[in-house]
């Protein structure tokens, strides 16, 4: 004999009425609202108000009145921001595209299921856990002339050897370049693994047969693949780049003269040191389009141009 069950059937959130799923996302509406808030009035709030004194005469106070764009034109005439600005693309460069070379690498390296894998991966992953304060300090011993790599090699018999980059004004920005692949290339080289660990073995097992070399199928093959990846950690460097300022502190203060100076080093001085707070955020606004010029074009590829191709 059957049974008829009196069970009402169940309602999807995505079947439901439209009042009922409005009723439902209340909650977690509500949930969420602080943290809109506080995302609109803090964030978004001192954004448009420090894109605001750009455009004044404050100085040690902030003032309301209207200059127009006089500290622009003063900031792009001011050498010490060109010098910045200059320093921040060779590091950005040199940063972003090593980073990518090295991680791969050493993904690539650890993706061949070498022995001790777990460990290896610790090892390269490790600077990335530090502050970019205490990595600054430890590359600032290590490069220094009177006490580092210099001497250490003098003091086993070479006493012709010189590494002063550190405190040659030529090359001093090079040296925060070093730090910088040392602690950045542990982070690209795990999210490039995840990615490599995805690839179907029968893409390799098909390049053996057919005779493809090792690195045609990385070049042809492999990297193409990893395209998402590498989009996501060239971002998460470059936002990096565009901040960086604890690292140069940490080393040379900037020096020697202004050498290594930064963006972020120069809004800093302005805002705290010189009293300039008209041009110190008017530093500050040039960065703010320097990221969003970097984050806009993710952004479309991730979210906008993935949803049209889904419509």
């Amino acid at each position: 004999m059957s049974t008829v069950s009196l069970r009402a059937p169940s309602i999807s959130p995505a079947t439901a009425p439209p009042r009922r799923r409005l009723l439902t996302r209340l909650p977690a509406a509500f949930a969420l609202l602080p943290t809109a808030l506080i995302v609109l009035i803090v964030y978004i709030g001192c954004m448009l108000w420090t894109v605001r004194l750009s455009f004044t005469s404050s100085t040690l106070l902030p003032k309301l009145d209207w200059v127009g764009l006089a500290q622009y034109s003063r900031l792009f005439a001011n050498d010490r921001f060109l010098t910045s600005a200059e320093n921040i693309v060779i590091f950005g460069f040199l940063f972003i595209s090593g980073c990518l070379i090295l991680g791969f690498l050493l993904a690539v390296f650890i993706d061949q299921n070498v022995r001790g894998e777990g460990l290896f991966r610790t090892l390269f992953l490790y600077p990335y856990a530090m502050s970019f304060v205490v990595t600054g300090v430890a590359w600032q011993w290590f490069l220094n002339p009177g006490l580092g790599l210099q001497k250490l090699v003098r003091d086993m018999g070479f006493p012709n050897f010189t590494f002063d980059w550190l405190v040659n004004q030529d090359m001093a920005i090079y040296t925060i370049v070093i730090a910088g692949l040392w602690h950045g290339s542990g982070l690209t080289m795990a999210i490039l693994l995840a990615g490599l660990r995805g690839v179907d073995n029968d893409l390799w097992k098909a390049a053996r047969v057919d005779g493809v070399p090792t690195w045609r199928v990385y070049a042809s093959i492999i990297l193409p693949l990893l395209r998402p990846m590498i989009v996501t950690a060239t971002v998460l460097l470059a936002t990096g780049v565009v901040k960086l300022y604890d690292l140069v502190v940490a080393m040379t203060l900037g020096g020697p003269g202004i050498a290594t100076e930064v963006p972020a080093k120069f809004v800093m001085d302005h805002l705290f040191e010189r009293n300039n707070i008209a041009l110190g955020t008017a530093a500050a606004t040039i960065m703010l389009v320097a990221v969003i010029s970097i984050l806009a074009p993710w952004v479309y590829m991730k979210y906008v141009r993935r949803e049209g191709r889904h419509a």
